[in-house]
């Protein structure tokens, strides 16, 4: 089967435009509750926040809430002339909108609202999709002082901290108090949560805005399907429908993949780069709660049963997949997806806000899409699911902008939990939910779809983090470049772990093992503790 031209990610983003309401806003907003309530259309009590579409008041907040400190102390640092005129954003092409595009119809932008409410202007630099941590890395070289806020994928943070990049953000979270481990509208999983987004070495250097997390979807109308019922039901046992295991996930695939009808089993990515993340999926759920990648010592522990086994199933994977997989990238993935040719499929949460969706008309699949937790192993204590946390853009302050408070007071504003929710609602951008209130949130809900939001907040307790220590890149690239030599022949699986430790343990001397411990230490308060009941 050839990959199809009809879905490209040009033409996710035009229908995602497509989606979004784009109204000039007739007068200014007045944001002062003690001045204009009613005709700035805040509740009662409310100090800011959008206005001018029904549900606004979801998103307006109070002074002691950390949307309206973030707001306030902005503005006593530009009325004692210690804030900037304007905040320089280097960010994602494909996110920018969401920013700057008003949602729903009759609202401000978020642009607009920050700028109106605080009078310093935000200027966004759009940066090409791919190319966040080298320009980064360019303006931090070159000391050319560029921005005052990097967007970069979450796991760049150790690299960044330890160039001295970044600014460590920890006494403005004291002082602002973001409450991103709130119970009710905070993070997943609370601390943890906060320590797997915004946290290295036990310090917050980055404020998480995106949702990254992979998500598994399926094919309704095959599942759902009498006859498929019937027909693998007679040939496995057990009736047709989403995997709780891995074991049933490649049953599952192997029973649909059906290349000469245009169907695939399942098409969770295997190309250089990014299909490593799936192999994570297996190998971390090897143990319970979880399969480490190193010890407390730094010892890796790849390069064992563990490790070999999930490189195993990873290489018989390819089974279900295209014959061209190791070539594919998501655009390819969405586009094969949304044409109906994969039974199951592990992407970004936001596949369905894209492929089940009226406005892409070009969509086989829309109102055929379903949601389902991540595949697992059991153990003796119960069933382990667990998925992964990969790109997901996180902004951080540079150590080079002349007002790095009032850059983290627009983060905070950014990343709390009312300006967010409206924000990721909007679906003329990237950004994805993440938070307890963004799941619970209708404008989100309507956006990427009731059956979908629990399914993504379930998944998101059961996430642990790739890898972000020092020489995260190093250690990725190295484990890519023999995942990749396995699945296309010239390794077996134990020779491309082997090779992975040898090459991992050659990072650890050269970034520091003191630094790496540390980190490794560190970040083991991100991972989940969480164990299902046994599969039925």
């Amino acid at each position: 089967m050839k990959n199809s031209p009809h879905f490209t990610r040009r033409r996710f983003l035009s229908a995602a435009a497509r989606t979004t309401a784009l109204v000039a806003l007739s007068s200014p907003l007045v944001l002062r509750a003690d001045r204009a309530r009613a005709s700035a259309g805040l509740a009662q009590g409310m100090v800011g926040g959008p206005t001018g579409f029904a549900g606004a008041e979801r998103y307006q907040y109070g002074a002691d809430t950390p949307e309206g400190r973030a707001v306030e102390a902005a503005k006593a640092l530009k009325a004692a002339g210690k804030a900037p005129e304007r905040i320089v954003l280097g960010l994602s092409d494909g996110s920018i909108g969401q920013i700057t595009q008003p949602f729903p119809e009759g609202a401000p932008s978020v642009k607009d609202l920050w700028e109106q409410e605080t009078g310093i202007t935000l200027d966004i630099v759009g940066v090409p999709n791919g190319q966040e941590f080298t320009k980064v890395m360019q303006d931090v070289s070159t000391k050319g002082g560029g921005f005052d806020i990097y967007a970069v994928e979450w796991n760049r943070l150790g690299d960044l901290a330890e160039t001295g990049g970044i600014v460590a953000l920890d006494d403005y979270v004291a002082t602002h108090r973001p409450e991103w481990d709130d119970p009710e509208r905070g993070y997943v999983n609370g601390e943890a949560g906060v320590s797997l987004l915004n946290g290295y070495r036990g310090s917050v250097y980055g404020v998480s805005l995106d949702g990254d997390f992979q998500t598994w979807n399926h094919r309704t109308d095959l599942f759902n399907n009498p006859e498929e019922q019937k027909a693998f039901a007679d040939q496995h046992g057990y009736e047709l429908a989403p995997p709780s295991t891995w074991e049933q996930h490649d049953q599952i695939a192997a029973f649909f993949h059906r290349p000469d009808e245009g169907l695939f089993g399942s098409t969770d990515l295997r190309n250089q780069g990014w299909g490593y993340t799936n192999w994570y999926q297996r190998f971390v759920s090897m143990a319970s709660p979880n399969q480490f990648l190193f010890d407390d010592e730094g010892t890796a522990l790849i390069n064992g049963e563990a490790g070999w086994a999930a490189t195993e199933e990873y290489i018989k994977s390819l089974a279900h997949h295209s014959p061209d997989a190791i070539s594919w990238s998501w655009p390819e993935q969405y586009g094969n997806f949304g044409n109906g040719g994969a039974a199951m499929t592990c992407a970004f949460s936001n596949l369905p806000k894209f492929l089940d969706n009226p406005a892409n008309e070009g969509s086989k699949v829309t109102g055929k899409v379903g949601s389902h937790l991540p595949p697992g192993r059991m153990h003796d204590d119960g069933l382990v699911r667990r998925t992964v946390l990969w790109l997901n853009l996180t902004a951080c302050v540079s150590s080079q902008s002349e007002h790095p408070e009032a850059a983290y007071l627009l983060l905070q504003w950014l990343g709390s939990s009312r300006i967010y929710s409206w924000m990721t609602a909007n679906p003329g951008g990237y950004f994805d939910p993440f938070q307890l209130a963004n799941f619970a949130d209708p404008l989100v809900r309507e956006t990427y779809h009731d059956y979908h939001m629990d399914v993504v907040r379930e998944s998101v307790r059961r996430t642990v983090p790739t890898i972000n220590y020092p020489g995260a890149t190093a250690f990725h690239n190295a484990l890519d470049e023999n995942l990749v030599a396995a699945l296309t022949g010239s390794m077996t699986a134990q020779e491309a772990m082997a090779n992975t430790e040898r090459q991992w343990k050659r990072i650890t001397r050269r970034v520091g093992e003191d630094k790496l411990v540390d980190a490794i230490k560190a970040n083991k308060s991100a991972w989940p503790d969480l164990v299902d009941p046994a599969a039925t």
